[in-house]
């Protein structure tokens, strides 16, 4: 009985002695950040006091924030109250307004497309309508940031916009009701040919799954028997969004992504919930612009040797922010963990604070990497195996299985987009001929196989580009003139059909995708690999 005894006094004593010391090592760490605390606020209250001008406290107070959080990484970031709900409104994919893309082409808001179901496009409201007034009052010399402030506004409320149209002499009035608008993440979905199917995915918001399913499902009852993602300038958003999305093409049960954080809360693992699109051929289109859920999207593909990935490395971004909102309604994101593909590669490349170390490149030359030969060239990137076997390398992006590099374009052909040349040409093309390609094309496959620039159109355009000053280098124009010549076609298609016919113009000379389509059979190849 007094060993009994003994053990439960030395089991009492101990256990006590851990909580007093847990409540010490908290306090001291409390004692710590609120002496951080009350040393920012004497510096802030001294400032404000004794500084030579009148001091605005809250810019202040917010560009500390901003500085602490960029000595962390480069994705902990200060969101201020007014960014927030355009940062918020993007992700959730909706906004309350008219329902229109717009751009200010020569100081005028210009409409590039009626967002489709939106309250301006039931009213008829065209691409390249000009609104010229709002409410009554000029909106001419109307900055870019003020435009959503007069057009947006809460559902039910009207707003009364001055239209100018090619074709009419007198300016038009259209009283819109501003409505919920959807905010699509898939841009683009179209059979290329009779089997192959091609879906862009411009950013994973909050309806993103939902926008892929549907849109897979109807090529399905088009005939898609493959599929071409293209993920190139997706620069991430919700990872449960890459999760629902990676799960249409991995095996149920199969990881596709996982969190490690040094808090244990925040350790997440996903596995597949099966999809109907796992026996499908498929290659995933990739750039420097895709990044994080693009990443995870991409990686869980590759380790499962589910599919090929073509085009070129991929940004490196492997760190999971979780937003914190704060009282004035601003809000910050802080990295709370790390993500990992299935076979456990870091995607996130170097960085110190809040700036990326100078990338340790690897092989980028143009080929076949699906054995990842090219990525030996750089030892400092830890090797994986892939659930096939083949090695794939992890601390810097996914890098393709298959490299193709988009030529760079002459300082003749930057000019022409820095200054909006092809659109500006194609809005005065399409003043004259928009009815004629309407009643000729019915449909954009038409169009696009059809349909040819002459050499009288371009040397039109070419005079065009000098009238609004930029010059003409003729060895420049020849290097990019099919460029330039599918950037126009796919314009005039934009206008009639929307973001669908641009695409489906656009791809017939993208590089990257015409080498993809050609590697549905290497895809089946590698898929078999892990049977």
């Amino acid at each position: 009985m007094n060993k009994k005894l003994l053990v439960l006094v030395y089991v009492l004593i101990v256990g006590a002695a851990f909580f007093v010391g847990t409540r010490i090592q908290n306090a001291v760490s409390d004692d710590k950040t609120s002496a951080q605390v009350r040393k920012f606020s004497d510096a802030l209250n001294i400032t404000t006091r004794y500084y030579v001008d009148d001091v605005d406290s809250q810019k202040l107070t917010e560009a500390a924030i901003k500085g602490m959080l960029e000595e962390l990484d480069p994705h902990s970031v200060y969101i201020a109250a007014e960014q927030l709900k355009r940062v918020n409104e993007d992700f959730q994919g909706s906004f309350e307004g008219i329902g229109v893309e717009f751009d200010i082409i020569s100081d005028t808001i210009t409409i590039v497309s009626p967002i489709s179901g939106g309250p301006s496009e039931k009213l008829g409201i065209l691409a390249g309508d000009k609104i010229v007034k709002i409410d009554g009052q000029s909106a001419i010399k109307m900055t870019r940031e003020d435009v959503p402030k007069k057009l947006r506004g809460q559902k039910g409320t009207k707003v009364t916009v001055t239209i100018v149209r090619a074709g009419n002499k007198n300016p038009m009035d259209f009283e819109i009701i501003r409505d919920k608008i959807p905010l699509y993440s898939v841009d683009a979905s179209f059979m290329y040919n009779n089997d192959i199917g091609y879906i862009k995915v411009s950013r994973f918001a909050a309806t993103t799954y939902d926008e892929f399913a549907k849109a897979y499902q109807r090529l399905q009852g088009e005939g898609m028997k493959k599929l071409v993602l293209d993920l190139r300038g997706n620069p991430g958003g919700y990872l449960d969004q890459a999760f629902k999305m990676g799960s249409e093409f991995i095996p149920k049960g199969g990881k596709i992504v996982y969190t490690k954080s040094r808090i244990t809360d925040f350790n997440e693992v996903y596995n597949s919930e099966g999809g109907k699109l796992t026996d499908v051929p498929l290659v995933v289109l990739v750039n420097s612009g895709s990044a994080s859920a693009s990443e995870i999207v991409s990686g869980a593909i590759q380790d499962w040797d589910r599919g090929l990935v073509v085009g070129e490395t991929t940004f490196g971004k492997g760190l999971v922010q979780r937003q914190f909102d704060l009282p004035d309604g601003s809000a910050f994101r802080v990295t709370t963990a790390r993500y990992y593909t299935p076979v456990g590669r870091l995607i996130q490349k170097p960085y110190e604070g809040g700036k990326y170390k100078s990338d340790l490149s690897r092989d980028e030359s143009e080929g076949d990497n699906i054995n990842h030969n090219k990525d030996k060239s750089d030892s400092t990137h830890p090797e994986f195996k892939t659930m096939g076997g083949r090695i794939v390398y992890g601390g810097g992006g996914i890098t393709p299985d298959y490299i193709v590099k988009l030529d760079t374009l002459t300082p003749y052909t930057v000019a022409l987009r820095r200054n909006n040349i092809m659109y500006l040409f194609t809005e005065n093309y399409m003043q004259s001929n928009r009815k004629n390609i309407e009643s000729k094309y019915k449909s954009y496959n038409a169009f696009r196989d059809d349909f040819n620039l002459s050499s009288s159109m371009m040397d039109d355009f070419k005079k065009f580009a000098e009238s609004k000053g930029v010059k003409l280098n003729q060895p420049e124009y020849d290097k990019d003139k099919s460029f330039i010549e599918i950037s126009i076609k796919s314009q005039i298609a934009r206008d009639i059909w929307g973001n669908e016919g641009s695409y489906a113009i656009f791809v017939t000379s993208d590089e990257q995708f015409l080498k993809a389509i050609t590697l549905f059979n290497e895809a089946k190849e590698l898929s078999n690999l892990k049977k």
